[in-house]
């Protein structure tokens, strides 16, 4: 008994400094959401209470935003809209911040579970607390935030059970579409059987019940499909120096973001979805030569994914760092991941993001040496980390795995006359 005690003791003692960091860099970002503190820049709530807060009303009338351009999520994502509704004695955005910080509570108290468990790291919970701190309130004011902690918990719970991964991507994905990825690294044969038939199933299940439950539900399709490119993406940056030599274009709102548009535009905003496709194709030849599946592979390949997705993307908003935070802390809750530096460069380029957005915002829009100092910086980390976060996964499954399988074949017996002709003798 006295033994259970001092074990209970020690694991308390040890929570003690990530809790206390968590619930101090967290009571910062309420302060900040609420407008206690206020920071340089736009006002970070305008999407919850103006945009998400519109949405909630004409949810609650039994009807998709069919006349809102604004409106380019999956069907889903009403839930996340109308979930303030659970607490009706809080305001529309005090709600729906407190609920983001429930969120963010439940991941930190799953990546501080499992990094207790044999061949798991604490390293997890260290890179959330950090992450959503340097991200600063754009956490808490995007619902974001609940679709990360859907994905961490579906791919902790890979190693235990495909079909509970598989039934969380595919509930993600009607709600963001990107959680789809997390099934890119599931091991072949057994594991994929279950759960990407069960990320098929859960998909289909809540798309049919979005449907039948209200119109509109895949209004979304064409509002995303006339997106251009928004100031903030790795294309914009042709446009931001093009506008110093002469380019005959704009930056203004579009489709409830800053866009660029103008000549050209639509060129550069084909060429990132190629890119986006050959990005696709790559991850599609590493699924069919990879031979290696560690215990982090899963969420290897699923932080690969989503990086090479977010970082073509025409649209790179601020609360994209967000998905790659929660995804790069499940790789360093597994001690056989090798993706600290690429995890590090997120880091870095989430923390600078808070700079681009919104502090130096009206410097990037202007696109002054400022605003694409801090721009640039932060997606060359994001480029930076996506081609050595895939250099490594191809090498720890692909290469590593092949060069092992050599070394294991028996070297040719070579007749003597082969032998001649080698030497050059004969």
């Amino acid at each position: 008994m006295t033994g259970a005690v001092g074990k209970w003791s020690r694991s308390l003692a040890e929570l003690r400094l990530p809790l206390g960091l968590w619930a101090l860099t967290r009571i910062v970002l309420l302060l900040l959401v609420f407008k206690v503190v206020v920071i340089p820049g736009p006002d970070i709530t305008f999407d919850i209470e103006d945009i998400y807060q519109g949405w909630y009303e004409v949810l609650r009338t039994g009807t998709y935003p069919l006349d809102d351009v604004t409106w380019q999520y999956p069907p889903a994502a009403a839930f996340a809209v109308l979930a303030p509704g659970l607490l009706p004695f809080l305001g529309y955005s005090a709600a729906f911040f407190v609920l983001a910080f429930l969120c963010d509570a439940l991941v930190l108290g799953l990546l501080l579970y499992t990094g207790r468990r044999a061949g798991r790291s604490s390293r997890g919970a260290w890179m959330w607390i950090a992450g959503l701190a340097l991200l600063g309130p754009t956490a808490y004011a995007r619902y974001d935030v609940m679709v990360t902690a859907v994905a961490v918990a579906a791919l902790l719970a890979a190693g235990r059970s495909p079909r509970v991964l598989g039934a969380l991507a595919g509930f993600g994905a009607v709600l963001k579409v990107w959680p789809v990825l997390l099934l890119a690294g599931t091991p072949k044969g057994r594991a994929t059987l279950r759960s990407w038939p069960a990320a098929v199933g859960a998909a289909a299940a809540v798309l049919l019940f979005c449907v039948l439950w209200m119109p509109g539900a895949l209004a979304f399709l064409s509002f995303q499909r006339d997106r251009g490119t928004e100031v903030e993406s790795l294309g914009s940056m042709v446009f931001h120096v093009a506008r110093h030599f002469g380019w005959d274009g704009e930056a203004r709102m579009n489709y409830g973001s800053i866009e660029f548009l103008g000549p050209y535009v639509s060129t550069v905003s084909t060429a990132a979805m190629g890119l986006t496709i050959a990005a696709f194709g790559w991850l599609l030849l590493w699924r069919f030569r990879a031979l290696r599946f560690t215990s982090s592979t899963v969420a290897d390949a699923a932080f690969v994914a989503v990086l090479l997705f977010t970082t073509t993307s025409r649209v790179l908003s601020p609360q994209y760092m967000l998905w790659l935070v929660g995804l790069a802390a499940v790789c360093l809750a597994y001690r056989s991941s090798r993706m600290e530096r690429p995890v590090h460069l997120v880091l870095w380029a989430t923390a600078i993001t808070q700079f681009e957005f919104p502090v130096w915002f009206s410097h990037v829009t202007r696109s002054d040496p400022l605003g694409m100092a801090v721009l640039f910086t932060r997606n060359g980390l994001l480029v930076a980390a996506t081609l050595i976060a895939c250099r490594i996964l191809w090498r720890q499954t692909v290469t590593e795995p092949r060069l092992a399988a050599a070394a294991l074949v028996p070297a040719q017996a070579v007749s003597p006359e082969r032998e001649k002709v080698l030497s050059g003798t004969h």
